[in-house]
């Protein structure tokens, strides 16, 4: 499909990029505003929010760079997915400080980011880029955890009133079972990649970096 022309001059992916960067110390500040200014309630109300917003601007920053001519930039490509990583890294934190999720589980996520953005920049440098592109479990891993975090930014329960169920529902406890499938689809999804990449280095097609 032909790139459409700019409706503005203005590089809206960028921006959003950069909104989304903003809304970052948002998630963590508004949990140390005092008790008298916001109950526990309203915070968590206000962080999931903000939290959705800045997810869905990934997704909209994204289709647009794709869809509009001149504004999928290297600096764009580039910043995309490190809001990603700050944003996911910085909630996490959060919700460790806060005791709603397992220290492990966020290490787990945190570090497999760390390591794989190493990787890509490692095989980038030996001319074997494509050997780490995004896989199957990478994605769903991504699904889960963005599904859990604003659970757990949540926390309180939802009544729900259906012909089926009527009842609470512990919107805690489905956070935390996502943010463990999303650890245990982190550490496969960075086998996966680990040993895609240990087989692209054994290619006589690859190059040694330059110092």
């Amino acid at each position: 499909m032909a790139k459409l022309k700019p409706p503005f001059k203005l590089n809206v992916p960028m921006l959003l990029t950069w909104m989304r960067i903003a809304m970052i110390p948002l998630v963590i500040g508004i949990f140390y505003l005092p008790e008298t200014w916001l109950s526990m309630t309203c915070k968590n109300m206000l962080a999931t929010v903000i939290f959705i917003i800045a997810a869905a601007t990934d997704a909209l920053d994204g289709y647009l760079a794709r869809r509009y001519q001149g504004w999928a930039t290297p600096m764009g490509a580039f910043l995309d997915p490190v809001a990603d990583k700050l944003l996911v890294s910085a909630a996490l934190v959060a919700l460790v400080g806060l005791d709603r999720c397992d220290m492990l589980a966020a290490m787990i996520i945190i570090g497999r980011e760390i390591t794989v953005s190493a990787l890509r920049e490692w095989m980038a440098k030996v001319g074997a880029s494509g050997a780490v592109k995004v896989n199957w479990f990478g994605k769903i891993k991504t699904i889960a955890q963005m599904v859990a975090i604003p659970m757990l930014l949540w926390w309180d329960p939802v009544m729900v009133d259906t012909s089926i169920f009527t009842g609470e529902v512990s919107v805690a406890m489905l956070g935390h079972v996502l943010i463990i499938v999303a650890a245990v689809l982190t550490i496969y999804s960075m086998y996966v990649y680990m040993m895609a990449a240990r087989r692209a280095l054994s290619s006589p097609d690859v190059h040694e970096p330059q110092a």
